[in-house]
């Protein structure tokens, strides 16, 4: 007897509960973007704040360390622990001491990683020339570079307003991607 194929029958989708939920992730996009332009607004003030927070995430680190010093039943672990611990609570109070000092290093360090890493990425996209997609390689190499260069030029007065002024992008960019997955979402409701 031969097999005859039925049709599937149509089936309503099934909707995640999550894509239910998409007013919830469009109000929280934005606030982020809401965030980001504020912080684009008072960028020195963004900055001094994220240092002293990494300053007092520091503390906590050397706090920590310390009292997990003390649960090791060895001494040599336990001295280093300790050195680790005290290093963490010394850079804590120094950042927390002096917040434009530490941006200033913080920002140079970020300015110099963005101009090596895109020197690496330079050479590593000359060496992918001619396979697919090297020019984005290629592109990213130069705006890392431009982007680190600028950041070293204007270095030490940068270190007012890079950090403040990434956090902020990345604040509107994170709720400009939430904005489109909710309406994305919302989308599939219909």
């Amino acid at each position: 007897m031969a097999r005859v194929a039925k049709a599937p029958a149509k089936r309503k989708k099934a909707v995640p509960t999550t894509a239910r939920n998409w007013s919830w992730l469009l109000g929280l996009g934005v606030l982020f973007v809401v965030f980001g332009f504020l912080g684009l607004g008072s960028v020195v003030g963004v900055t001094l704040i994220s240092i002293v927070f990494i300053g007092f995430m520091f503390l906590i680190a050397g706090v920590l360390q310390f009292v997990d010093g003390f649960k090791s039943r060895q001494w040599a672990p336990a001295v280093w622990h300790g050195l680790i611990a005290i290093m963490y609570f010394i850079g804590g109070c120094f950042i927390i001491w002096d917040p434009v000092l530490a941006s200033t290093v913080i920002t140079a360090l970020i300015g110099w990683t963005l101009v090596v890493i895109g020197l690496i990425r330079l050479v590593m996209s000359i060496s992918l020339h001619g396979t697919k997609g090297w020019v984005f390689t290629l592109i990213a190499s130069l705006a890392a570079i431009i982007l680190g260069g600028v950041i070293l030029m204007q270095w030490p007065l940068s270190s007012l307003w890079v950090i403040g002024m990434f956090i902020s992008i990345e604040l509107m960019l994170n709720g400009l991607s939430y904005i489109v997955m909710a309406l994305a979402m919302r989308s599939q409701l219909k």
